[in-house]
């Protein structure tokens, strides 16, 4: 499956979906048509039931600058509606991706700055160049983070942390990038694609509807009591050993070899 875009590449082939940013001339930043072609990218993995992973990577030097701010500097007085709408899409389509049982991977070659830095902090699993640098960027410019920033960074690295890189706009290595929990992995440069399709293959073969579980409580566990949260990991537990992949899995740990788990 194949969708045409202006600013992304999309293709989903094997159950897998690749999203590629698109706009190397401009460093892959993200404007209006950017942000509204991400969520109908991310509409199109929640259509395709059989999916089992989606890759976020881009093409160029950069991952992704930021926003567009030429665009916002050339929108004049309607630059506040526009960008309403452009962060409307760009989150519709971060909560699409996070809300779907398939693991969402990041694959950073380069930096990632503002809208750029929130989509690899957003992802399930990110890994990145040694090359690569992060800043939020947006204080910079005068503006406020969005594309889930505020949401995502607070717990992957706590509270201090991120008041310190959304406040000073410090840039961060890849591999402090790694040490602070912001990324998974920081690699060399010329291993990135090979680790990436690893990490991706282990995740194709896995049980997705286990895997869409573990996001689902993650993502919820700060915003429940212990009580509420142990209800929600019993229910998913359950369900999960009814499903075709968990009786496989018990199967096979009984068997004593490994697992063909389909996705369902």
């Amino acid at each position: 499956m194949d969708q045409e875009f202006e600013t992304l590449k999309f293709t989903i082939k094997d159950s897998l979906a690749t999203i590629t940013l698109a706009r190397p001339e401009a460093a892959n930043a993200m404007n209006p048509r950017m942000a509204r072609e991400l969520n109908l990218a991310a509409i199109a993995c929640e259509e395709h039931h059989g999916l089992r992973a989606v890759l976020i990577n881009a093409e160029g030097k950069l991952f992704c600058a930021g926003g567009d701010i030429g665009e916002f500097g050339a929108a004049g007085d309607d630059v506040g509606a526009m960008i309403r709408e452009m962060a409307g899409d760009l989150h519709h389509g971060i909560s699409r991706l996070t809300r779907l049982k398939a693991p969402v991977v990041a694959s950073i070659q380069g930096t990632a700055a503002g809208a750029g830095f929130s989509l690899a902090v957003a992802a399930d699993l990110s890994i990145a160049a040694e090359s690569a640098k992060f800043t939020m960027a947006y204080t910079q410019a005068g503006l406020s983070p969005d594309g889930s920033s505020t949401y995502f960074l607070p717990r992957r690295i706590g509270d201090r942390k991120a008041r310190e890189l959304m406040l000073t706009n410090r840039i961060l290595s890849a591999s402090e990038a790694e040490q602070w929990g912001l990324i998974n992995r920081a690699v060399a440069a010329d291993a990135l694609v090979e680790e990436t399709h690893q990490l991706i293959a282990q995740l194709c073969q896995g049980p997705t509807r286990a895997l869409g579980a573990v996001k689902t409580l993650l993502n919820d566990s700060f915003n429940q009591g212990l009580e509420t949260q142990m209800e929600h990991e019993t229910r998913a537990i359950a369900e999960c050993a009814m499903s075709r992949d968990g009786r496989e899995g018990v199967r096979a740990f009984l068997e004593k070899r490994q697992p063909d788990f389909q996705g369902h």
